[in-house]
């Protein structure tokens, strides 16, 4: 297709997979067609799988040479050039600049990727943030860890859903998780030959998602997660809520997530920003420059009637909808749970005998089913081993609240049927 066969203005989106797979048909609606831009060849298939090809006029295959993949896009003469996962966010920053479309630019986008340089940049604008150091050999890991012990977590330099991370209590373990993270593939497809060491932050996790235009930070939804100690793991995510928007906790995390984005350079574009609230004040466990995962957002739009999505498609089309509005905030019509449900045991599925019962509950909404009968299903031990996730939504919070915990109760062994 050339630009002169087009009848619509086109939209490049930059491996649109997992919830940015629900970008392309918002842009359709507003007017606009989408191309898709793949940044690997064989991306990983925890990212493909919600991937929708006819939802676009073409697809872009970035070989490693930008010229070769600007070459192919000038064609469609985008008018906006986006992030959709997480692998895709250098490779946007790139081209949008290249292109002189509304970008983040390329002078920071490293920081955003990786995760031991996204906290020195945050640290060196003057936002408090954890102590780490990046570790290339065994001996600087552990005279950095110290004689005495304490919790500490190690992960990848570049990764996504939790892979890899690895809490630690003693020399011993920081030794073991050292040497099983360096030369592992992580979840986006990078070779380790580092590894990031922190101070584990005591308090809770919470999500922070937003939406920015030149500088201007929408705060689209705000989630306090519930994590488990379970399956060998001391923190697994059991579940996120959605919060009003107003507080004394979600001003704080706010005030932080915006020198957060300011300090990475997110200037332009979905984020989703992950922090603990410490009892010295909020500390940042990573941003991701593009729109939150697990479909999230779907949910967030069936609780408050918009969400991520809409607001991420306005900013790129609509900048005038999108400042008119930009300082308000949301108000939640319904409340709003995501319970993760966590796998004892690996194996072949044969059924889930309980799911009844779970539909059941007076909250229940939709659930996202990652592993069917007749699949393999894994022990549960990060984001890309859950079974499932259930969707609860009701206009009474105590109702949504009871079902959570119902959810949990009913989660386990007597859940699975697992040969």
């Amino acid at each position: 297709m050339t630009s002169a066969a087009q009848s619509r203005p086109v939209v490049a989106i930059v491996d649109a997979y997992s919830t940015a797979s629900h970008l392309a048909p918002l842009f359709h609606a507003r007017g606009y067609d989408c191309l898709h831009v793949q940044s690997q060849e064989s991306p990983p298939a925890v990212f493909t799988a919600s991937f929708n090809p006819d939802d676009f006029v073409g697809t872009v295959l970035h070989g490693g040479d930008t010229e070769k993949t600007l070459a192919a896009i000038e064609p469609y003469a985008p008018v906006a050039l986006l992030a959709g996962a997480e692998i895709g966010v250098e490779l946007a920053d790139t081209l949008s600049e290249a292109l002189g479309l509304r970008t983040n630019g390329t002078a920071l986008s490293p920081a955003r990727r990786d995760k031991f340089r996204m906290v020195e940049t945050v640290r060196a604008a003057g936002v408090p943030t954890a102590d780490q150091i990046l570790a290339t050999d065994l001996d600087a890991l552990l005279a950095w860890y110290g004689p005495q012990p304490r919790r500490v977590v190690l992960k990848p330099v570049r990764s996504a859903l939790n892979d890899g991370v690895s809490f630690c209590d003693t020399a011993d373990e920081v030794r073991a998780a050292f040497e099983r993270l360096m030369g592992m593939q992580s979840a986006t497809g990078h070779h380790n030959d580092a590894v990031v060491a922190q101070e584990y932050l005591v308090g809770a996790e919470y999500y922070v998602n937003t939406v920015s235009l030149d500088g201007k930070h929408y705060v689209c939804d705000i989630w306090k997660t519930q994590h488990l100690g379970v399956n060998g793991v001391h923190d697994l995510l059991g579940g996120s809520q959605l919060m009003v928007r107003e507080g004394p906790e979600q001003e704080l995390l706010v005030a932080y997530a915006r020198q957060v984005l300011d300090a990475l350079g997110v200037h332009n574009g979905p984020a989703h920003t992950e922090l603990k609230l410490t009892p010295q004040g909020p500390r940042l466990v990573e941003t991701g420059a593009r729109v939150c995962g697990a479909m999230l957002p779907l949910l967030t739009r069936a609780a408050i009637g918009e969400s991520q999505l809409e607001w991420t498609v306005a900013a790129y089309v609509d900048p005038e909808s999108f400042l008119s509005r930009w300082e308000t905030g949301y108000e939640v019509a319904r409340h709003a749970v995501c319970v993760n449900m966590v796998s004892p045991h690996t194996g072949e599925l044969l059924g889930y005998p309980r799911l009844t019962e779970l539909q059941a509950l007076e909250s229940y909404h939709d659930l996202l089913l990652k592993v069917r009968p007749g699949e393999r299903v894994a022990r549960t031990v990060n984001d890309m081993t859950y079974p499932m996730l259930v969707h609860l939504l009701h206009e009474v919070e105590g109702i949504v609240t009871h079902d959570y915990m119902t959810a949990r109760y009913l989660d386990g062994e007597g859940f699975y049927d697992v040969a």
